[in-house]
């Protein structure tokens, strides 16, 4: 069973050229997992912006 323990609101999400969302990504950084820089991603300064509010 799945729940909710924590909400982070972060100013943009990371996202790819096409507009998915890098979910893998996100859950890599908030896991502290060493997660590659896909080469699709839209904008990479979202990732600098996001990393420290997601491993806070």
């Amino acid at each position: 069973m799945a729940a909710l323990t924590e909400v982070v609101v972060v100013p943009a999400l990371p996202k790819t050229r096409s507009g998915k969302n890098l979910r893998r990504t996100m859950c890599g950084i908030a896991d502290g997992r060493p997660e590659p820089v896909p080469s699709t991603i839209e904008d990479v300064r979202v990732l600098d912006v996001i990393t420290p509010l997601l491993k806070g």
